[in-house]
């Protein structure tokens, strides 16, 4: 997916096993952020950042939704832990994980792996994409404040 594309209708089920579908926030600009696992540290600072900074997105007009192949079980508990206020999709067979491009060949300690690239797409009011943070150019303790950034 690019920039300027529409962002698919049917994103997935959230941990609670609701299905989770874009057209559940029009009118309202998306934060569509795929990352690789719960519980490790990168991953972790980055949905803190999202949470602790949810007042301030939302004030922008912001709704957040989270995306990794882990489990709707282990997103449960991810959620409760950190008590994050947003959902957690389950895309355990990766098929929107592989639509968004946030599917890919990585480097792990040397070997190449296929895993999630993390990845975060702003979606605006009418469902196209307006920008892509995605790498090492997301920096996850600060994630939040990136992408309000963008916004002043």
């Amino acid at each position: 997916m690019n920039i300027g594309d529409k962002a698919p209708e049917l994103l997935g089920t959230d941990e609670q096993g609701r299905e989770i579908r874009l057209s559940d926030y029009r009118g309202r600009k998306l934060i569509l952020y795929f990352y690789p696992k719960d519980n490790t540290a990168g991953c972790t600072a980055e949905a803190c950042s999202l949470r602790d900074h949810y007042a301030d997105l939302q004030a922008a007009g912001y709704e957040v939704v989270g995306v990794s192949k882990d489990s709707a079980d282990s997103h449960g508990k991810f959620k409760a832990k950190h008590a994050l206020p947003f959902p957690l999709i389950a895309d355990v067979d990766t098929q929107l994980l592989q639509a968004m491009g946030a599917w890919g060949e990585k480097n792990m300690y040397g070997r190449k792996v296929m895993g999630t690239v993390r990845t975060t797409f702003i979606i605006n009011e009418e469902g196209v994409i307006e920008n892509i943070f995605s790498g090492r150019e997301i920096k996850t303790k600060e994630h939040a404040k990136q992408i309000l950034a963008t916004t002043e």
